[in-house]
């Protein structure tokens, strides 16, 4: 079975599918893998490191996807709306196509898929189950966002994070305050504790006070109480409008106390709710930074532009997206691990197909013979029960 690495071409992305680090144990399972030459140059990983660890390249991305019977990427079509589509024609029926395919995004974009008769997994999809954890890519990818938007605060912020004692008299640390405690948030809280500053935290689930405690940060409490608050996944839940209003009003002082905000409350397939508003950032002294990781989805910031940095009443606020691909090496080296254990696994025993009843492939497996087969997807789009 060759497995086919193709440049990632989104505009900006830096990271590959798979590092030469992997290779071997693919090799030991009788994997052979196609690399466009150059695919993980932008990451730090020259062709030649490849070719050491006895991967082919091929200079024609249409031959890495001829030659292949698994195409890996890390942005397929769908996460990629930019330039994805131009994969489509490359897919063929019965090859199979692993990576972030955005599946709860749009239902075009997926049938787009469903239609070249690709067997296509999403890693998104990925069960939150022991035997499953080596393979959360999205999980890894979060863990990565969450580093990141507190250098980026740092590097905005007008002051230093940790408490310094010094001739010059003693500096107070930074305050940052962490709305959302899932992988990324709790990240964030880690790292912001490590470069000095008082950290707090607030998660609408009462379940994340724990961690968030356990990587050093405070939990604040409000009183509130949301109805199912996560789902069997672990995710949050989407509240009503009321809930999130009235969450706002208790977060304001909060806010508005804090030197640095980082958001990274998301609800899989929803718009992000909005839990800062533009009156608590009017309230927040000036030179304060927020960082949205949710700015994709919308932002839980009200003023936030996906992609954009600015500034409102002295209040640098930041919608970067795709926070992952700026640290391209280790990146894409725990998304190789994370995709490389998931083949291994579709495959493993020298299976020439995936058993498409296994509980991990069947959660990822989004289309298959020209149809979307994944329940969760009919469910959530409303497509009519698929016949068995």
């Amino acid at each position: 079975m060759v497995i086919g690495v193709p440049r990632e071409t989104f505009p900006g992305e830096r990271r590959v599918a798979l590092t030469p680090a992997v290779l071997p144990n693919l090799a030991k399972a009788g994997f052979e893998v196609l690399l466009e030459s150059g695919a993980g140059v932008a990451a730090g990983y020259p062709d030649a490191a490849y070719a050491a660890k006895g991967a082919r390249l091929a200079s024609a991305r249409g031959d890495v996807f001829q030659q292949s019977g698994v195409v890996v990427q890390v942005l397929c079509h769908g996460s990629n709306d930019r330039t994805g589509k131009a994969d489509l024609p490359l897919l063929r029926g019965g090859q199979i196509l692993a990576g972030f395919l955005r599946p709860l995004g749009s239902l075009e974009t997926i049938q787009d898929i469903a239609a070249t008769g690709v067997t296509a997994f999403s890693v998104e999809l990925m069960p939150r189950i022991t035997r499953a954890q080596s393979m959360d890519a999205l999980s890894a990818m979060a863990t990565i966002g969450g580093y990141k938007a507190v250098l980026l605060a740092a590097d905005r912020l007008p002051r230093m994070f940790p408490m310094l004692t010094t001739a010059a008299g003693t500096i107070t640390p930074a305050r940052v305050f962490v709305v959302g405690a899932g992988v990324a948030g709790l990240q964030a809280i880690a790292t912001a504790r490590r470069l000095g500053a008082v950290v707090s935290a607030y998660d609408l689930r009462a379940a994340a006070k724990e961690q968030v405690l356990s990587v050093g940060g405070r939990f604040v409490e409000l009183p509130i109480a949301a109805a199912d608050a996560q789902d069997a996944r672990g995710y949050a839940r989407a509240q009503d409008a009321a809930f999130y209003q009235r969450q706002a009003e208790l977060l304001g002082n909060q806010v508005a106390e804090s030197d640095v905000v980082i958001t990274a409350a998301v609800v899989p397939g929803k718009k992000s709710p909005v839990l800062v508003t533009r009156e608590m950032v009017h309230r927040m002294a000036p030179g304060s930074v927020i960082v949205d990781l949710a700015a994709e989805r919308g932002g839980n910031c009200e003023i936030t532009r996906a992609g954009d940095v600015i500034e409102a009443d002295g209040v640098t606020v930041i919608g970067s997206i795709n926070l992952a691909s700026t640290v391209p090496y280790h990146a894409s080296q725990m998304y190789a691990r994370n995709v490389s254990a998931f083949l291994l696994h579709l495959f493993r025993g020298n299976k020439e197909q995936p058993d498409l009843e296994d509980e991990i492939a069947r959660e990822t497996l989004v289309t298959h013979g020209g149809a979307i087969v994944n329940p969760r997807l009919r469910e959530f789009f409303a497509l009519a029960e698929r016949q068995k």
